[in-house]
């Protein structure tokens, strides 16, 4: 349970809790399961504090310091984190449906497990946070830095990831099935066995990504830029791959069947037994 002297000091105020947190950063403030939903926290200084199971639905956290803060299980559902600094922070299992996290600082964070349908991650900083099984269908991260960030078995179907920065990412096993991926930066992104069923990555940036087994049946990945990448054993069928550069690119008993190849750059791609267009297995193209 929450440290009812807590309670009673964040009550006085944001102003008077500040005061008296930045006079106390050795302690730890428990507000474990506390019910906050709704309360005004903007500015708030919660760093470390633990509000493990708390509920802060729809409560005001906009510019507020939650560095290193401790949200497991906690409610955060439709809540305003705009510009929120969580970076560090446990947010295993929170629940974030619906958050605002625009231009939130996110690096480091731990999103295991976390619920976070429809949230909006615009312009927000996740390099490095750890969200394995994360729920980030239909959320919104156009312009969001994802670098270096593990989201294997993630859900991303319907998600906006245009502009997004994944370079390096991990998306082991990912579901990105019907995700916007318009001009987003994937070079060097781990994406093997993930599913880009309808995905639209127009003139999206794969250079050396590994794309091995990945699904991409009815992908759209005209003009993009694939240079070296490891397609190999890829599902391609019925994949728009017109004006794409995949120089270099392996292609090794991909499955291209019915794929569109208008103005395909295939200089030096690897095509040992793949299946090309017409449903035959060529090695050279």
């Amino acid at each position: 349970m929450a440290n009812q002297e807590y309670l009673a000091l964040l009550n006085r105020g944001v102003i008077v809790w500040n005061e008296w947190r930045n006079k106390n950063l050795h302690l730890q403030p428990d507000f474990t399961d506390a019910n906050l939903r709704g309360f005004n926290l903007e500015g708030v200084n919660f760093q470390g504090v633990n509000l493990t199971g708390a509920n802060l639905s729809l409560a005001q956290l906009i510019n507020a310091n939650c560095r290193d803060a401790i949200f497991t299980s906690a409610q955060l559902i439709n809540t305003n984190l705009t510009a929120i600094n969580l970076q560090g922070a446990n947010l295993i299992n929170a629940n974030l449906i619906s958050a605002d996290l625009r231009n939130a600082n996110l690096i480091e964070a731990d999103l295991v497990n976390a619920n976070l349908i429809g949230t909006d991650l615009q312009n927000s900083n996740c390099r490095y946070v750890d969200a394995t099984s994360a729920n980030l269908s239909r959320s919104n991260l156009a312009n969001a830095d994802l670098m270096e960030a593990n989201f294997s078995y993630a859900n991303f179907s319907h998600a906006n990831l245009y502009d997004t920065e994944l370079i390096g990412a991990y998306f082991y096993k990912t579901n990105l099935d019907k995700a916007n991926l318009i001009k987003a930066h994937l070079s060097g992104i781990y994406l093997s066995n993930a599913s880009l069923r309808k995905a639209n990555l127009y003139r999206a940036d794969l250079r050396f990504a590994e794309l091995k087994k990945v699904d991409l049946q009815d992908a759209n990945l005209q003009e993009t830029y694939c240079r070296g990448v490891n397609l190999s054993q890829a599902i391609l069928i019925r994949a728009d791959l017109r004006g794409a550069n995949l120089r270099g690119a392996d292609l090794r008993r991909a499955n291209l069947t019915d794929t569109l190849i208008d103005n395909i750059n295939l200089v030096d791609a690897n095509l040992h037994e793949t299946i090309m267009p017409d449903s035959k297995v060529h090695d050279n193209y």
